[in-house]
C-alpha cells in the first residue's frame, strides 16, 4: 500500500479494511513496493506487522493512532492474501516480483489482471461497437492525430486526461470554441515530464457530466456499495479528493446491466475489487489499484462493507485450502 503515515483515518478505505481484519484476530502485515526483496530466490518485503495485544478500538482514527507494529523481513509466500492497495502509476516491477509467488496466495487484484487493468487503456480498449456502455474513448500521444479527433467529433466538447492520473488529477473540459489553446494544452500534458512523452485520453463529453459521477464498488463481479459525487464549485472533478461532495444513491436498471456486463469481464480478468465510475448509464473509468469511498458509502447507507470484504477474503481462502489446486476464483461468482 501507500505510506501508512500519509493515511487519513478519517476517510482512507485501505485503514477500514486493515481494522476489520485485525478485529477478526487475523495476522495483517503492511508493505510498500520499495520493500519488495529476493534472497536465494524467495520473494521477501521489510513488513510492519500489527501487533495484536487486545482487541482493538471500535474507532477508526483511534486504531490509527494506537497501532503498533513490529518490523521484519517476511516472506509474501507466507500469507494467505496478498491485497494490493497503491496508488497508480504501479511500478511494473512489483509484479515482477510477485509473479514468484502468484499460485500460492491469493493476490487481489491478480498480477496478469493488474497488468492488463492498472490503466486507462483498459476501459478504452473494451469492445462496445455501438457505444452501449462506454463513451468514445481514444488514446495517443500523437498531437496531430489527437486534434483530428477533436476536429471530427460531433460534439461540442470532449474530456482530456492523462493516462496515469488518478483521484481527478488532470480531467478537463475542452471545447471546440477554444480551438486555438488546445494544440498547446495537448503539447503541455504529453510532455510534461522532461525527456518522457505521455499518452493522453480523450472522451466523449457525456450529458450530464457536469452534475457528478457516480462510484460503484465491485467485489468477484458484484455491485456491493455505490454513491454519487457531485464536483465543488466551477470544477469539472468529482472525486472527493478533487474537493467534491458525495449522496446517496441507488442504482438505476441501465447500471445494473452496467456492472453486470463489466462485472463478468472483471472477474475473468482477475479484477475481483474495483471502483467503477458511471456518467449517465456509462462507464468512464475502471480504478484496480486503491479505490476509495469505502467510508461514505458506509455513512450514507449505515454499512459496513469492510465486512463484506474481508468475508470475501475468508471465503477464498477457506475454498482455497479444501479445494487445492481446482481453485478458481470466479466459481464463488454465485455465492458473491
Amino acid at each position: 500500500m501507500y505510506p501508512w503515515e500519509k493515511v487519513d483515518p478519517g476517510q482512507d478505505s485501505t485503514i477500514r479494511m486493515i481494522h476489520e481484519a485485525v478485529k477478526r484476530g487475523h495476522e495483517v502485515a503492511i508493505t510498500h513496493p520499495s520493500n519488495l526483496t529476493i534472497r536465494d530466490s524467495v520473494t521477501l518485503s521489510l513488513c510492519k506487522q500489527v501487533v495484536n495485544k487486545q482487541k482493538p478500538s471500535n474507532s477508526i482514527k483511534a486504531f490509527y493512532r494506537e497501532v503498533e507494529f513490529h518490523t521484519d523481513m517476511m516472506a509474501m509466500n507466507g500469507f494467505d492474501v496478498i491485497f494490493m492497495r497503491d496508488n497508480p502509476p504501479m511500478d511494473g516491477l512489483v509484479l515482477n516480483f510477485l509473479d514468484s509467488i502468484k499460485d500460492d496466495v491469493f493476490i487481489i487484484n491478480n498480477i496478469n489482471g493488474l497488468r492488463e487493468a492498472n490503466n486507462k487503456i483498459y476501459t478504452a480498449a473494451y469492445h462496445d461497437p455501438n457505444r452501449e456502455l462506454i463513451p468514445a474513448t481514444h488514446v495517443s500521444k500523437n498531437i496531430d492525430y489527437l486534434l483530428r479527433i477533436i476536429n471530427e467529433s460531433d460534439q461540442d466538447k470532449m474530456i482530456m486526461k492523462p493516462l496515469d492520473g488518478y483521484g481527478g488529477s488532470g480531467v478537463i473540459v475542452i471545447e471546440k470554441s477554444a480551438m486555438h489553446n488546445i494544440r498547446s494544452l495537448l503539447d503541455f500534458y504529453i510532455h510534461r515530464e522532461k525527456g518522457k512523452s505521455n499518452y493522453v485520453i480523450l472522451q466523449d463529453y457525456i450529458e450530464g457530466a457536469e452534475e457528478g459521477d457516480v462510484r460503484v464498488l465491485m467485489l468477484n463481479g458484484q455491485p456491493i456499495g455505490a454513491l454519487r459525487r457531485r464536483p465543488a464549485s466551477g470544477d469539472v472533478r468529482s472525486n472527493i479528493s478533487a474537493g467534491g461532495s458525495v449522496e446517496k444513491y441507488k442504482l438505476t436498471k441501465q447500471d445494473k446491466y452496467l456492472c453486470a456486463q463489466i462485472g463478468e469481464k472483471l472477474v475473468k480478468d482477475g479484477i475481483y475489487y474495483a471502483g467503477l465510475d458511471i456518467i449517465n448509464g456509462k462507464l468512464v473509468e475502471v480504478n484496480v489499484m486503491s479505490p476509495g469511498t469505502l467510508k461514505d458509502i458506509n455513512r450514507l447507507n449505515k454499512v459496513r462493507l469492510q465486512e463484506k470484504i474481508i468475508d470475501y477474503l475468508e471465503t477464498v481462502v477457506e475454498t482455497r485450502r479444501s479445494m487445492k489446486d481446482d481453485f478458481r476464483p470466479e466459481i464463488l461468482l454465485d455465492n458473491a
